[in-house]
């Protein structure tokens, strides 16, 4: 039998040589002082090194953003050193490594000295190279390998055996004759032994595995890091000086900062119920600074029949968040799955087909071109092809080019599911998503964006962050679209808070809508209020992280007459007053990562 301490123990102990090492320097540096306050310095060394050594220090190891779609010639070196995985880059031959599912695995050395790890002679799709590890509960492990076949492009998981069943960690297409880099991650809900493995369901193909890392992180870890982002791409040191009426520093005075709007695009879809029912309104402009409309833009709502279109519920819904300030998501223009298509839109031919859409694109996109700060052009054409398979494999691309001609100034999402939420649905990873928007890409210059509906289950949380790190790497905005959590239990609403400060923190994320439009009858599988409009669980959690992720600051100027405060993005006003003077003074200001950092505001006497 496979032990599970060994290698695991002996990993741990090189690290514990270094702080016994350190402890020891320093007490012989205890030892031979003389003074006091040296004493008591390298006491608090000392405990600082013992403390850092039992994990008590939560912000040691910061997280790797890094991926890539590119396909190297060589894999590149594998995170934190591989993590807790033994021999990641399999330069002990198979040292740490086993078949699994009876498999043939050997180890291969490239012309470049190159070692890696083969698994040939494969009958069965979970036949690969495996390595056993222990997984605790309380973790979050951050997976990423590399991976290539022997011929073709395959589609190849990574999966963790736990005593509770198979997870997926994140899935790649494998190509031939080049390495391409899986990112991905796991939780589990019970600790104890696993085995990582890959799989594919070709089995005709050779899994070549390289530079193989798990790290594990603890909760507190992972919430550093969230911070430490939040700080960087959320937030900006601002600095403010005040001024007498003759323009001298004012030192002493009084700066109270509120905000006014959120920079940050936070919002919920919206149904037409919202028209005719001011407490909905009340409820929603309190909060949100962007909208989607549930189904009032789509083809099937304003052209039910063929030649008979009605845009009144959307320019009634368009006026209420124009009145309010609310930004809108134009969704969708098309939709490419062939469930939602109307009858009549099946029935027509080619030419009628393309004619009816030629005339769908023109009718909506000029209605509220200007109107709307994004469009959904083709929804789901990462999973399905409706347009391709009655208009051709170029019908897509053709109409985001179309939409772009259009309305050249707003950004054209791509929006699917899957993306963050299923690891293991080859049809939506991460480099399949990339693959999809490059080829739109290739036959326009329009402004592109990512959009990943996130309809989630139970998340799987450092996933979700390594999916959207691999995306970064395409580098156009990236949305979370249609947020929502299945199921009324317990666990909803803190997966929906997991979710969204996950997204909130990752530095590529640049807006947040939820799927969570009100309806007297439910929601589609999330609701934020009941029917009197008091939050649920969920509305709460909301409520919660607006109020954290707004900031305020009070404070006296210095002898300098400046102020400083460390504030997210977005619209403030500020109160200065001093006690010299009998009046206070007002000012607007924004806070932008591209707009200036210091302001001097001037108060009269």
């Amino acid at each position: 039998m496979y032990s599970f301490l060994p290698h695991t123990s002996i990993r741990a102990f090189f690290p514990f040589l270094g702080v016994l090492l350190a402890c020891w320097i320093l007490v012989l540096l205890l030892e031979f002082s003389q003074e006091k306050e040296m004493k008591k310095l390298v006491l608090l060394l000392l405990y600082a090194a013992v403390l850092g050594d039992i994990g008590i220090s939560v912000n040691s190891l910061p997280y790797d953003y890094t991926a890539t779609v590119d396909c190297l010639s060589q894999p590149l070196k594998p995170q934190y050193g591989g993590g807790i995985i033994v021999n990641p880059e399999f330069n002990t031959s198979l040292n740490g490594w086993l078949p699994f599912g009876y498999g043939n695995v050997i180890h291969k050395i490239s012309e470049s000295g190159n070692g890696f790890s083969v698994s040939h002679n494969r009958t069965l799709p979970y036949q690969s190279v495996s390595q056993k590890v222990y997984l605790h509960k309380n973790k979050h492990y951050t997976l990423s390998a590399w991976l290539q076949v022997n011929k073709g492009n395959v589609d190849v998981r990574a999966v963790f055996k736990t005593s509770n069943g198979f997870v997926h960690a994140g899935a790649i297409e494998a190509k031939s004759s080049c390495w391409s880099m899986l990112k991905g991650g796991i939780t589990v809900n019970t600790t104890g032994p696993a085995e990582l493995y890959f799989e594919s369901n070709n089995t005709e193909v050779e899994l070549w595995v390289d530079s193989v890392s798990l790290q594990p992180f603890t909760i507190d870890q992972w919430t550093a890091h969230h911070n430490d982002s939040i700080s960087q791409v959320r937030k900006k040191m601002m600095k403010f000086q005040a001024l007498d009426a003759q323009g001298n520093p004012l030192a002493g005075a009084k700066f109270s900062i509120y905000p006014i709007r959120p920079g940050f695009p936070f919002g919920s879809a919206i149904n037409q119920d919202i028209i005719q029912n001011p407490d909905y309104q009340r409820w929603f402009a309190s909060r949100f600074t962007v909208t989607t409309f549930e189904n009032e833009m789509k083809w099937y709502d304003t052209e039910y029949s063929p030649g008979r279109v009605d845009y009144s519920k959307a320019d009634a819904m368009l006026a209420f968040a124009k009145s309010h300030g609310i930004k809108v998501r134009g969704h969708n223009v098309f939709w490419d799955d062939p469930s939602t298509q109307m009858g009549w839109v099946q029935s027509l031919n080619s030419w009628q087909l393309h004619n009816a859409a030629s005339a769908r694109i023109r009718s909506v996109m000029q209605r509220y071109k200007g109107q709307v700060i994004a469009w959904d052009v083709v929804n789901e054409n990462v999973h399905f092809n409706f347009f391709e398979s009655r208009l051709g494999p170029d019908a897509s691309n053709k109409f985001y080019r179309q939409a772009h001609k259009i309305d050249p100034n707003t950004l054209l999402f791509l929006n699917d599911y899957n993306t963050l939420e299923e690891p293991g649905d080859y049809n939506a990873t991460p480099d399949r998503f990339i693959k999809r928007l490059k080829q739109i890409q290739s036959g326009t210059d329009a402004r592109l964006a990512i959009g990943l509906e996130a309809h989630f289950g139970v998340p799987n949380i450092p996933y979700m962050r390594s999916a959207l790190d691999t995306l970064a790497s395409a580098g156009v905005p990236i949305w979370l679209t249609e947020v929502d959590v299945a199921g009324a239990g317990p666990n909803q609403a803190y997966y929906l808070d997991q979710i969204l400060r996950e997204a909130y923190a990752h530095p590529a994320v640049q807006g947040i809508v939820m799927w969570a439009s009100w309806t007297p009858q439910g929601c589609y599988r999330m609701c934020l209020t009941n029917n009197q409009f008091q939050n649920l669980p969920t509305g709460n959690t909301v409520d919660n992280l607006i109020h954290t992720w707004n900031t305020k600051s009070q404070g006296l100027t210095a002898n300098d007459g400046y102020f400083e405060a460390h504030l997210a993005h977005g619209d403030y006003e500020v109160e200065i007053h001093h006690p010299s003077l009998n009046s206070s003074s007002v000012h607007s200001f924004k806070v932008h990562p591209d707009f200036e950092s210091e302001f001097k505001m001037q108060m009269k006497n």
